[in-house]
């Protein structure tokens, strides 16, 4: 079994059952943003960070295409954000077959894209997750299933975080995504920060702190 997408990882101090993360950037990066985070994230943890499958000119990676000149405001290719949450879930799968994580411990953390595609990872294929960090992001219902069932979700985490002054994401579409995720019942934490497109210090502490009790 081989991975369809480039990654980098931090191996675990456990050398059996470790907490699996997988780090999925956001729009325009690539693997070595999110990662920048892993020397200060819990030890214990198995550490992968996803490069998007969609090369951008002249550098950077994206989940799919956004168009920004679209009509009413940026349009977005959902045909290809289904295809990365289809690859993600598959890379999990590898993951779980190639190192040694417990597949019942996998924790998927996201930047503004690569959130959007973590949330939807979670509901498409719930049994796959366990925790999501949410970073500066929101829930796209275009990507989602037509119908979440409480029974098959209840079990999943998220901590969700969001700049107040985000010029990229406006705070108004994250705010929706704990009322949507109350709907169903899952267990969730929504802070904002008074950043724009960014995590803060204190963001970064918050989610770091709120890891520690969900691996």
């Amino acid at each position: 079994m081989s991975s369809d997408l480039y990654y980098i990882t931090r191996k675990s101090v456990l050398e059996k059952n470790a907490p699996l993360l997988i780090m999925c950037h956001g729009y325009g990066s690539d693997e070595n943003d999110l990662f920048s985070f892993a020397s200060e994230l819990p030890e214990e943890l198995f550490i992968i960070s996803l490069r998007a499958p969609y090369p951008m000119q002249p550098y950077g990676n994206a989940w799919y295409a956004i168009n920004f000149d679209a009509v009413q405001g940026k349009w977005c290719d959902n045909v290809q954000a289904k295809a990365s949450v289809d690859a993600i879930s598959k890379f999990i799968d590898y993951a779980v077959n190639t190192y040694p994580v417990n597949p019942d411990n996998v924790t998927l953390l996201g930047f503004s894209q690569g959130t959007i595609l973590s949330c939807a990872v979670a509901l498409n294929y719930p049994k796959k997750v366990k925790n999501i960090v949410a970073l500066s992001g929101y829930s796209n219902k275009e990507i989602l299933p037509e119908t979440i069932e409480k029974s098959e979700v209840s079990h999943l985490n998220f901590f969700c975080s969001h700049g107040t002054v985000d010029q990229v994401i406006p705070v108004d579409w994250a705010r929706q995504t704990p009322t949507f995720l109350e709907v169903i019942d899952i267990n969730h934490i929504y802070k904002e920060y008074p950043v724009g497109h960014g995590v803060a210090p204190q963001n970064f502490y918050d989610f770091k702190d709120w890891l520690k009790n969900y691996i």
